[in-house]
């Protein structure tokens, strides 16, 4: 593996210990996956960011860290809101290790915006080369935008943003971002509700595992490509996936019917997974809500009351800028949280039973919070907040 002179006296230890190991981990992962050499990054997006997730052994190792991020770094959601945790019933001592978490982040430079959408905050051009951890962000970046990233683990992608380079493997490699596997989707059109999209990534993640998926017969819209890839990410392992006449790199490779193999998904089978059985809490915004999905959630709720909890969850830089529509949405109950979402937060454990219009909450929700996931439409979930069903 090439190692420039700039990086050799980073490992001798001239900029400090931390580089040295940050660089260490890098090159070690390059050597695995067969890297020629370290690229430089336009942006890193670390995830491993709540307490409930990295614990007391994941605070101690970033509070050991004595380095400074050289790209933009965005830090992925925390277990809490940081200026409502006390709404949220957040027990004591979690608030004070996750705010320890966040003043480590702080220290080594990382931007606090707590989403897993990144690309609703910073500039992400076609052909930029990150490191970014969060699947669906991975997902989208690769997919939607045409940017290269491979899926980082939070250390990996943490030595990222403070050496400001990455291993050349995989995904970065224009060869090794070719379909695999193809899926024909019949029924689905681009005005769509977002679910029946997060539907159809929950089924296709099964099939597809890892393998790089080819889509025909859908064309959807931003928000539904996002509900795509994330529930792709969630049920299997995908990272990049393609539709003909859509997605950027979709145009890159052509194949026949013949050359791929070939699975159906139907209307039927999407709306199969969908559950309307009565529910203790409503969750939007697996992953983080677009301002789009915010508006619309304002529209639909408005002049309604909610009954249960409903609980929708956004980018807090997202929030400020949208704060009337904010303002809108939780006059009718509804809380608006920014920094945390539904699967990190420990505020989700206290209910048994959840709906949600995500592939990804549907997947995730049970194994990381304890309660039954139900699948619905956002009309169904916010009829269902307000005691309409």
């Amino acid at each position: 593996m090439q190692i420039e002179e700039d990086d050799q006296k980073v490992l001798a230890g001239e900029y400090g210990e931390t580089p040295a190991k940050m660089l260490e981990i890098l090159i070690a992962l390059g050597k695995v996956f067969g890297a020629e050499r370290l690229i430089p990054v336009r942006s890193v997006q670390v995830s491993g960011a709540s307490y409930k997730t990295i614990g007391e052994y994941g605070l101690e190792w970033l509070q050991g860290l004595d380095a400074h991020v050289v790209v933009p770094t965005i830090v992925n959601p925390v277990g809490m809101s940081r200026n409502r945790y006390q709404e949220m019933g957040i027990d004591s001592r979690f608030v004070e290790k996750q705010i320890e978490i966040l003043h480590a982040y702080e220290k080594l430079g990382a931007s606090l915006e707590c989403t897993c959408t990144p690309y609703y905050l910073t500039i992400t051009d076609y052909g930029d080369h990150l490191a970014w951890s969060e699947s669906s962000a991975v997902s989208y970046a690769n997919s939607v935008i045409g940017a290269r990233t491979n899926r980082e683990g939070g250390p990996s992608a943490l030595a990222a943003g403070i050496i400001g380079k990455t291993p050349e493997y995989g995904l970065h490699l224009l060869e090794n971002r070719a379909p695999q596997v193809a899926f024909k989707v019949d029924g689905l059109n681009s005005a769509e509700d977002t679910s029946l999209y997060g539907g159809l990534g929950f089924l296709a993640g099964k099939i597809a595992g890892n393998k790089i998926p080819l889509f025909s017969g859908i064309r959807p819209q931003k928000d539904s490509l996002k509900a795509l890839g994330a529930a792709m990410a969630a049920t299997g392992a995908v990272a990049l996936y393609h539709i003909e006449g859509i997605t950027p790199d979709a145009r890159i490779f052509k194949y026949t019917n013949t050359e791929l193999e070939e699975f159906t998904i139907s209307r039927e089978e999407i709306l199969a997974l969908y559950d309307n059985s009565p529910v203790e809490a409503v969750a939007i915004g697996c992953p983080h809500c677009s301002p789009d999905e915010l508006i619309k959630i304002s529209e639909i709720l408005l002049q309604k009351k909610v009954i249960i909890p409903l609980f929708i969850f956004v980018a807090q830089g997202i929030i400020e800028k949208y704060s009337s529509v904010v303002r809108k949405i939780e006059m009718s109950g509804a809380k608006v949280y920014g920094d945390t979402c539904m699967v990190v937060s420990p505020m989700m454990e206290r209910y048994k039973s959840v709906m949600v219009n995500s592939g990804k909450a549907l997947a995730y929700i049970p194994n990381m919070c304890g309660a039954l996931s139900r699948l619905g439409t956002l009309e169904d979930c916010i009829s269902a907040a307000c005691g309409e069903k």
